[in-house]
């Protein structure tokens, strides 16, 4: 039997409105999931406290450690490409479109048992810059990082604070940043610890 014209037009504007449904349903996901990462972010400035676990969990071998971590100061742009500079004429000009951002983070790291048992080895590939829809960009390729770096091993009760270099669109006035400290056998809590690269610095709940 064939399909009346007056059916086929039917189905067509059928299948034509569930593909607009679809299209308008994908992006208003894509725009709750941008809203949830950057609701998520701790703000510039502002201290926040997560949990380092070391040891085997299966075997009830867990020691707790805390991690508090503030981005202390970002540096984007023009900025942050003269300060790349300084540090050494090898470092070479973002490519078109994209600019240098760098973060300065300060990580503290303390122990809840007494004696402690381990220590912490912290650098700048835990850290991640993101777009606001948890798009990951590609880490910065220069010569030298900015100095300090962020970078060594703490023992508990100790901090270290530095610089870490991206490389983000400038189109993206929101970057985040994420990080993540799943190395070896250390085990975050949760997916990693958000962050906003912009805005103006909170008061920091940290060191004054």
């Amino acid at each position: 039997m064939g399909i009346r014209r007056g059916e086929g037009a039917g189905r067509f504007a059928a299948v034509f409105i569930a593909a607009i449904v679809a299209t308008i349903s994908l992006a208003a996901a894509n725009i709750i999931a941008a809203n949830s990462f950057a609701d998520q972010a701790q703000p510039l400035g502002r201290t926040l406290s997560t949990i380092i676990i070391f040891g085997d969990q299966y075997d009830g071998g867990d020691e707790l450690y805390d991690a508090k971590i503030t981005v202390v100061q970002v540096a984007r742009g023009e900025k942050a490409w003269e300060m790349l500079k300084a540090i050494s004429t090898s470092n070479p000009p973002p490519k078109a479109g994209f600019e240098y951002l760098l973060a300065r983070v300060r990580f503290e790291f303390s122990a809840r048992t007494s004696p402690p048992h381990y220590n912490y080895t912290i650098d700048e590939t835990q850290f991640t810059a993101m777009k606001a829809d948890g798009i990951s960009y590609a880490a910065a390729s220069i010569a030298e990082e900015p100095m300090p770096d962020l970078q060594g091993t703490l023992k508990p009760g100790n901090s270290l604070e530095g610089w870490i270099a991206f490389v983000v669109p400038r189109s993206d006035r929101q970057p985040l940043m994420l990080f993540r400290a799943n190395v070896g056998s250390v085990i975050h809590e949760g997916g990693g610890s958000l962050f906003k690269l912009y805005g103006e610095a909170a008061p920091s709940q940290g060191k004054p």
